[in-house]
């Protein structure tokens, strides 16, 4: 305790110089800390979501058997997610029955038929957009609550009907898990994955920058206290508690800034994903880990940083040659490599590895070591570079500062260790981003919409093939099979259409006449089905409850056509005419099929035409599921979040890093200055000590980021490997570093001498 005392107690009466570096210690590990709660808080509040979601979901109590309790009287309910726009909208009608129930969360009471409830968003919605009134008929009655809604702006409605066709009975409101979460497991896992290696991986790099600001200058000083008595172990803890205090004092501010910023952006809202202040709120686990965890690492590296200085004081005194970098440095980068260049070769050779598991961890895992090796590494390379260059080199700038990178070859690596980590980690985030690409790409013209029409009639069916935006319609069936036999009994899929409606559909008809059966052959697969001709498959029709069997023979005539490449609008074995179906009669199994372009207004405008229509009707817009949609945007927005975070980590790694260098090495360039060096020659010295180190350090990230986004790509099972059009804007951010560096490295440069800085050397 005596030594922690006595480290407070120095910092505090060692001159400004040492008060300004504490102060930046203080304002690095705040940023850190405030980056690392903002990573730390982000599965809690995806969890508040999910649960305010699950909390609101009708059901009903099971007996023993599976038998819903109270069902006889009970309120059915039927609920409807439909695309507005790429966001889902959630639409739940509830029929009264003669039991009374509790109303779902953020609900006073149950509506009644002719009554809505809106969230607040989609209230705006309604009101912004017309069209909305068919899909939610009613008079609005009021809003629901917070309690009620996963997200603030989530487009969620209650809507009271008198009856309802085929709905469930719910008897109380909440289930263990949500239907849909937030974001699947798999896909946090792609999240949890980018933020190690954006956010932590640089965070604990900047973090241990911050704890060896002024390194030299301390070493110094703790060299003195070990030469007056001192013993080795109270050198390293005097050492650790002025580390420790900055970094206490960081956690604290970092935690009271990440509450302020919680506040703010929660109500503004980032793009596709908001939340409440409260789901941010800092946990308690979080609190500990910040207030405990960057403590501890600054414990540890301040201990290890006053090491030499306890056991050599003499050398650090007399300012005695350092010893070369350890080459264990390396020992993390092997490996990660390794395991990096096992699958990049695996996808070249198209091996690509299938075993996810397995996957799952080595990813992970190669892109730390590779990370922390980057890290690791760095000093070893400057130091032979700068050796190298200084060797060959005829020029006196070149040399002055490849000599004192050789001497010192961590000290300029501070101010660039920062920027390379920030560009390993773009490289990742464009694997990621490519990943996700491929599974929300939609590359087809046209869009195809299946409504089952079980229980819509006749009437009701025409109104859709009428709706605006709708370019071709179809009646496909399949024909019937005997579900009580078990053996395999081969089906028939058949459309309804007539020439005209074909031609609608796909993009190429060749012969086609109506009013005869034929079968289909696609041209771009060219085979038929197993439905052999001749072949007798029969198909039931119902009216009234009266049974009509029709049986068809699957006719030798062949029609070619050409479906869409990315969607199948026919995918059937046959073309039947109208004719064939019996007047007054509706097919046992089938779904009807509307087309239309696959521009957003016209797939909004057709939606709302089938809601005109009949606002229950089930639809299945294929190839849109808005579900997946939302949760590619909160992902697309959470690494959006980190990079952000990466972005200031990076750039506050390098104003600390660099603000504390140009205090440390004014005594040397003050020195050089008096014995005649001229300012132009010293500024090109300091930028050449930054530039040349970090040029090579980033090299070293483009490649390896690179590697790893390539070995990501691959374990993700998509079909692109390589990534040749991310390279561009890495070279671009990495030249933009450079010039950063080069330009923050002349401020070490001033106009005026002070020999004050050296009186003591």
């Amino acid at each position: 305790m005596k030594e922690l005392l006595l480290g407070l107690r120095l910092l505090l009466g060692s001159g400004r110089g040492n008060r300004v570096r504490f102060l930046l210690m203080t304002l690095g590990s705040a940023i850190g800390v405030s980056c690392l709660a903002v990573v730390l808080t982000i599965p809690g509040i995806l969890a508040a979501q999910d649960a305010r979601n699950a909390a609101r979901q009708p059901t009903c109590a099971m007996d023993s058997q599976r038998h819903c309790l109270g069902a006889k009287g009970a309120p059915r309910e039927l609920t409807r997610t439909d695309p507005l726009g790429s966001r889902p909208m959630t639409r739940v009608f509830i029929a009264p029955g003669t039991t009374h129930i509790e109303p779902p969360p953020g609900m006073a009471e149950l509506p009644r038929p002719g009554e809505i409830f809106l969230s607040p968003r989609l209230h705006e919605a309604f009101h912004a957009e017309p069209g909305l009134a068919q899909l939610l008929p009613g008079r609005e009655r009021g809003f629901i609550g917070a309690q009620g809604l996963a997200r603030p702006d989530e487009l969620y409605a209650y809507i009271g009907v008198s009856r309802l066709k085929n709905a469930d009975v719910v008897t109380l409101f909440g289930e263990a898990y949500p239907p849909s979460p937030t974001v699947e497991d798999s896909t946090l896992d792609i999240v949890r994955f980018t933020l190690a290696g954006v956010v932590l991986l640089p965070l604990a790099v900047f973090l241990s920058v911050c704890a060896r600001l002024s390194a030299a200058v301390r070493v110094r000083r703790l060299a003195a206290l070990r030469l007056v008595g001192l013993s080795t172990k109270a050198v390293q803890r005097v050492n650790a508690g002025e580390t420790v205090a900055a970094a206490l004092l960081g956690s604290l501010l970092g935690l009271g800034i990440y509450e302020m910023v919680n506040q703010l952006i929660s109500r503004a809202g980032l793009p596709g994903f908001k939340w409440y202040p409260t789901d941010g709120a800092l946990s308690v686990s979080t609190i500990l880990i910040c207030l405990v965890g960057c403590p501890a690492l600054a414990w540890f590296v301040g201990r290890a940083s006053a090491r030499k200085a306890a056991a050599n004081p003499l050398a650090v005194r007399r300012s005695a040659g350092q010893k070369p970098p350890a080459k264990w440095g390396l020992l993390p980068l092997v490996p990660g490599l390794g395991i990096v260049a096992g699958y990049c070769l695996a996808g070249a050779t198209g091996h690509a590895p299938r075993d996810t598991r397995v996957s799952a961890v080595l990813m992970p895992l190669a892109v730390v070591l590779v990370g922390v090796g980057l890290a690791l590494t760095l000093p070893l390379l400057s130091q032979a570079l700068a050796r190298r260059v200084a060797r060959s080199s005829g020029s006196l700038s070149l040399g002055l500062a490849m000599r004192r990178n050789e001497v010192e070859p961590g000290g300029a690596l501070r101010v660039a260790t920062g920027l390379v980590m920030l560009v390993y980690a773009a490289s990742l985030v464009q694997g990621v981003l490519i990943e996700l690409d491929q599974v929300s790409k939609h590359n087809s013209p046209v869009q195809i919409y299946s409504i089952g029409l079980d229980g819509v009639t006749a009437e009701q069916q025409r109104a859709l093939e009428r709706s605006r935006g709708v370019r071709g319609h179809a009646v496909r069936m399949r024909s019937w099979t005997d579900l009580r036999n078990d053996y395999y009994h081969p089906s028939l899929d058949a459309v309804v259409a007539t020439c005209g409606q074909l031609q609608e559909s796909v993009p190429k008809v060749t012969g086609c006449v109506d009013g005869r059966p034929v079968r289909l052959l696609d041209a771009a697969n060219g085979y038929f089905s197993d439905a052999k001709p001749g072949v007798t498959f029969p198909f039931h029709f119902w009216k009234d409850g009266h049974l009509r069997v029709h049986r068809l023979k699957v006719p030798k005539e062949v029609l070619r056509y050409r479906d869409w490449d990315d969607i199948q609008a026919m995918d059937a074995d046959v073309l039947l005419p109208p004719s064939f179906l019996p007047a007054g009669y509706r097919p046992d199994s089938a779904t009807l099929v509307l087309l239309s372009s696959s521009d957003t207004a016209t797939v909004r405008e057709v939606l709302d035409g089938i809601g005109s229509v009949d606002p229950t009707i089930g639809v299945d817009p294929y190839g849109i599921n808005v579900t997946a949609l939302q949760q590619i945007t909160v992902v697309r927005t959470l690494l959006a979040v980190g990079m952000v975070l990466g972005l200031i980590i990076g750039v506050a790694a390098y104003m600390v890093a660099a603000t504390d260098r140009a205090m440390e090495r004014k005594p040397q360039v003050t020195a050089l200055a008096l014995l005649g060096a001229r300012p132009r020659t010293l500024r090109a010295v300091q930028v050449a000590q930054v530039v040349l180190p970090l040029a090579v350090g980033l090299v070293l990230a483009i490649v390896t980021g690179k590697a790893a986004e390539s070995s990501y790509l691959v374990t993700g099972g998509g079909a692109i490997f390589w990534d040749g059009a991310g390279v561009p804007l890495l070279l671009a951010c990495a030249l933009g570093a450079v010039v950063v560096a080069g330009l923050g490295s002349l401020p070490l440069i001033g106009r005026r001498i002070d020999p004050e800085l050296i009186r003591r050397d």
